[in-house]
């Protein structure tokens, strides 16, 4: 089954590649506890990650804005869609404090979709990157944004906050996107990308592609040359998983050696860094990349 199969009671086992030894506990709780202290949401949690374990046992996390509820209903996502709540004034300075709190030298930030609001989400998106610079002027701020449904004027609000890399996903092949996405394009997520890097040239763009869905190698392949004609520099491939018996079926796990030879064939396509592998995520191990002429926070 693909991504245009309709969603199924039965889940495949899993591989014994995602077979992974959970780390200690005492950071992970540390970590849930800080988070829980300062009312915050991470998408870690709330799109049911995989590594959230992992991630969280070492101290990071990827902080999710403006809400936990979302305009869209994809079909891969397991992010609750229902009307959201009104922004929350002092969540900006909430994740500053996290920030701050958990000696991060390298923040994630994410919001849902909120095509509720005029500029989707943008000046909210400012705030918190200008309040989490202003307690760590030195931190390297990676944010994952919607679309922003391609509007100028939100993209060039968000990046007038000067982030470090700016990452919005194209998550599957242009066949697929219809079944996999819900309100979000193919050509509109490449076209965000150009839009980004032609308003700040000196940003790392980055995206990511979940594979699994049904998809083929030459569609990877050509999904990966699109986003280098749209000037991407940072690529992530990771393993689709069905996150709820409601959402698309996983129609193969790709083995780790597949995953490598994507990599491989990503690296020669120009990416400046790719991460690739059955547990990668948009922003697992975000810090493995260290942005050209920016020094690793003290």
């Amino acid at each position: 089954m693909s991504a245009t199969a309709k969603p199924t009671n039965k889940r495949p086992r899993l591989p014994e590649w995602f077979r992974v030894q959970l780390p200690t506990a005492r950071a992970f709780f540390a970590t849930r506890n800080l988070i829980e202290d300062l009312n915050l949401h991470t998408v870690c949690e709330s799109a049911r990650c995989p590594n959230h374990w992992e991630c969280w046992s070492k101290g990071t996390a990827t902080f999710m804005i403006a809400g936990d509820r979302c305009t869209r209903a994809c079909g891969f996502c397991a992010v609750d869609t229902r009307k959201p709540m009104a922004l929350e004034v002092d969540e900006p300075v909430r994740v500053a404090e996290a920030a701050r709190r958990m000696h991060l030298k390298h923040v994630v930030i994410t919001a849902v979709a909120r095509d509720d609001l005029k500029d989707g989400g943008a000046r909210h998106f400012q705030r918190v990157i200008d309040c989490v610079r202003e307690v760590n002027p030195k931190i390297i701020i990676e944010i994952l944004v919607p679309d922003f449904q391609g509007d100028d004027r939100a993209i060039g609000i968000v990046l007038s906050a000067r982030p470090d890399i700016f990452n919005h996903n194209l998550e599957t092949v242009r066949r697929l996107t219809p079944a996999v996405r819900s309100v979000a394009t193919y050509e509109r997520s490449l076209l965000v990308l150009r839009k980004a890097k032609k308003c700040a040239p000196e940003l790392h763009t980055k995206s990511g592609l979940m594979l699994g869905l049904g998809e083929t190698e030459e569609e990877i392949h050509k999904a990966m040359r699109d986003l280098r004609d749209a000037d991407c520099d940072i690529l992530t491939l990771g393993q689709y998983l069905q996150p709820t018996k409601k959402h698309l079926p996983v129609a193969e796990f790709i083995h780790p050696d597949k995953f490598a030879e994507h990599q491989q064939a990503a690296e020669e396509l120009g990416f400046v860094h790719v991460a690739s592998g059955p547990l990668v995520r948009s922003s697992y191990h975000a810090d493995d990349f260290l942005p050209e002429g920016l020094a690793s926070p003290a």
